[in-house]
């Protein structure tokens, strides 16, 4: 995909106005950004007035609505709608969440604006281009590496301490909100793996069946890799998982240091 890149004398604009249906009472606006890649043109901010009244009472709801029946060509992300798959991640009033468990009273005032995930090449309107964020997440080789055959009539076991070290980590969805609230990201987004694609690698590093750790910690050395974190944190503070990336990057930096000792 082609990378999102303004000319340096452009800027966002205002576009279509969409007012609310005749009689709506209970209405919020919802500005959302809007731009494609064949048009030879700025982004521009569409707004929409939504009857709440009418509406589901998340934001996923509202984009649902406005590409149902104002709007078909806004284009998004979506599947679940539980929080699971992390397909509909996007910048909401701010902060990178899920547009499936942002509840809509949960922003305040009367407008709530929405924009595609930060520092990301755009497709179209709310959709970024993750392709070299799965790459890098495939880069680490996320699956069991096991030398030793697995036994024959069970799974490979695990005790209790073992087991509970991946809590926090085997929930992340790969939704992506974290890496993209990262300043170190967003400068260094070709080389530095990003507090997501850390925090899984984290997963396999401290998982007791996997017999790889070596290789995977030293595939981690390297300046970029690992060492762009400056721990700022902003990637625990946006995960809507409640997950904690910049403690699992913190984690691997100590296992580092214990290798040299």
């Amino acid at each position: 995909m082609a990378e999102f890149k303004l000319p340096s004398n452009s800027r966002i604009t205002e576009g279509k106005k969409f007012p609310a249906p005749a009689g709506a009472r209970n209405t919020k606006t919802f500005r959302v950004y809007r731009w494609k890649q064949e048009d030879d043109k700025n982004p521009q901010v569409d707004e929409y007035v939504i009857d709440l009244d009418e509406c589901g009472p998340m934001v996923l709801d509202a984009l649902i609505k406005i590409k149902n029946e104002i709007d078909p060509t806004l284009t998004f992300r979506r599947s679940c709608r539980e929080g699971i798959c992390g397909s509909c991640a996007m910048n909401i009033d701010g902060t990178n969440t899920l547009a499936c468990i942002k509840g809509i009273e949960e922003v305040k005032g009367d407008v709530v604006n929405i924009y595609p995930l930060p520092h990301m090449p755009v497709i179209r309107d709310l959709v970024p281009d993750l392709d070299n964020f799965y790459a890098q997440y495939a880069s680490i080789e996320p699956w069991m590496q096991a030398k030793t055959p697995p036994p024959p009539d069970r799974e490979r076991l695990q005790s209790r301490e073992d087991r509970a070290k991946i809590d926090g980590l085997y929930e992340c969805i790969l939704c992506a909100c974290c890496s993209t609230s990262c300043p170190s990201y967003w400068w260094n987004g070709d080389r530095y793996l990003g507090p997501a694609v850390l925090l899984q690698a984290y997963r396999w590093i401290v998982d007791s069946r996997d017999e790889n750790t070596g290789h995977r910690l030293d595939a981690l050395e390297d300046p970029f890799k690992l060492y762009r974190c400056h721990t700022i944190m902003n990637c625990t503070n946006t995960c809507p998982k409640g997950l904690n990336p910049g403690k699992a990057i913190g984690e691997i930096k100590k296992l580092m240091m214990e290798r040299k000792l």
